[in-house]
């Protein structure tokens, strides 16, 4: 039940990845015999599917490593094209491959706003239009946040960006069960990540927008001229292949996904508050905007490691993103939304999908009360607190 951090990789997936490791295992880049004109001929009708699924360009999307190299690309990539003393509008919940690649911006002498968010995560696209200047060269906002489940505007960010003339760029790596239409949302580009989706490890995408209007963007990565000479490497065929078709099962198994999620996820925060007191759901409620296989719950009284080891053998979560989970530092995202160290301490993720099961979330809600339950008889401020005692937990 950490979905979040990864996904296991779909058997159709696997399938459709395996003869490329193998009897077509070519260069997309060979130009010269059968093996690399095969090879070719699956990665674009791959990138066809990967753009289909955002409604964008087959042509404007570069396979890159993850949505991590992803957003290096995207911010640094239109920051360099806009040249010294570029502004960045992003917000304080993104993913630190957003906010390292902003504090990298900064370093070189560029100029970042890191916008608040509310009490549910959501950033104020008010405060977006309010803070573009004439040297704004991008927008960065996330489409689902990877801890909270957050859903952000960004249609109403798009139709700001649009009417100021700024590139939106959106990190959609979590946000596979949801509709996404880069025209609809006047999105201009979008950092992808397979791995997130059912699909293999190490193989991403970024959508950036060649046309009405054209985003200008420099090359991280240089030699071969790949990609259209926006990303050069060898591709990895086999995961590209793999990509595209964890790509295309999402897109058409979405609302199948998303209510299968939400079903379990509900079924699992139900059983939880009814044999646990002093649960806090952390983000907003599911009606406000919401992942469906998101819940991110605070039990108080109990330190999310403490609660983590004891469920080792049970089932897999975490306390927040994997990027950042062998820090023992609050989650900063939770104190972005206004929620106290000690409560942050307190929180565990599930992250729920595709191949979860009822029966699993009655194993892992009786395993998850039973420890609750444990551990907070080890804690002095739970006895003063149940004794009636009023204490800071």
């Amino acid at each position: 039940m950490d979905c979040h951090s990864t996904t296991p990789v779909d058997a159709r997936v696997l399938e459709a990845m395996l003869p490329y490791f193998t009897e077509r295992f070519g260069n997309a880049a060979s130009r010269s015999h059968a093996f690399g004109w095969e090879a070719e001929e699956a990665v674009e009708a791959a990138r066809a599917q990967v753009a289909a699924s955002i409604g964008g360009r087959a042509k404007d999307l570069v396979f890159t490593s993850g949505a991590t190299e992803a957003d290096n690309l995207a911010i640094k990539g239109v920051v360099e094209a806009a040249g010294p003393g570029a502004h960045v509008i992003t917000q304080v919940t993104e993913h630190k491959a957003v906010l390292d690649s902003c504090k990298h911006v900064e370093r070189l002498g560029g100029h970042v706003t890191y916008l608040p968010v509310d009490g549910d995560g959501r950033v104020d696209p008010g405060d977006v239009e309010r803070a573009i200047t004439d040297r704004t060269a991008l927008i960065s906002v996330m489409h689902v946040n990877n801890e909270v489940g957050t859903v952000q505007p960004i249609a109403e960010l798009g139709r700001v960006a649009k009417a100021r003339g700024v590139p939106l760029h959106c990190d959609a790596a979590q946000g596979s069960l949801f509709a996404f239409d880069v025209e609809a949302m006047g999105v201009d580009l979008v950092s992808l990540s397979a791995h997130k989706m059912y699909g293999p490890k190490g193989v991403g995408a970024l959508w950036v927008r060649r046309r009405q209007p054209r985003v200008a963007l420099v090359a991280q990565m240089d030699g071969g001229g790949h990609e259209r000479g926006r990303r050069s490497g060898t591709l990895d065929v086999p995961s590209i292949v793999g990509f595209g078709e964890a790509a295309r099962l999402a897109a058409a198994e979405r609302d199948a996904d998303a209510a299968h999620a939400a079903a379990l996820r509900d079924r699992l925060r139900a059983k939880l508050e009814a044999e646990l007191d002093d649960v806090h759901l952390n983000g907003p409620e599911p009606a406000a905007g919401r992942h469906p296989g998101n819940l991110n719950l605070s039990f108080a009284y109990v330190e999310a490691e403490a609660l983590m080891l004891a469920l080792k053998d049970v089932v897999a979560v975490s306390s927040g993103s994997a990027c950042t989970s062998a820090s023992l530092e609050p989650s900063y995202v939770l104190r972005a939304l206004g929620i106290d160290e000690d409560r942050a301490h307190a929180s565990i993720r599930f992250g729920l999908g595709r191949l979860n099961t009822a029966d699993e979330v009655d194993s892992v809600a009786d395993a998850v009360v039973s420890h609750v339950k444990r551990l907070r008889e080890l804690s002095p401020l739970y006895r003063l607190h149940r004794e009636g005692t009023s204490v800071d937990w």
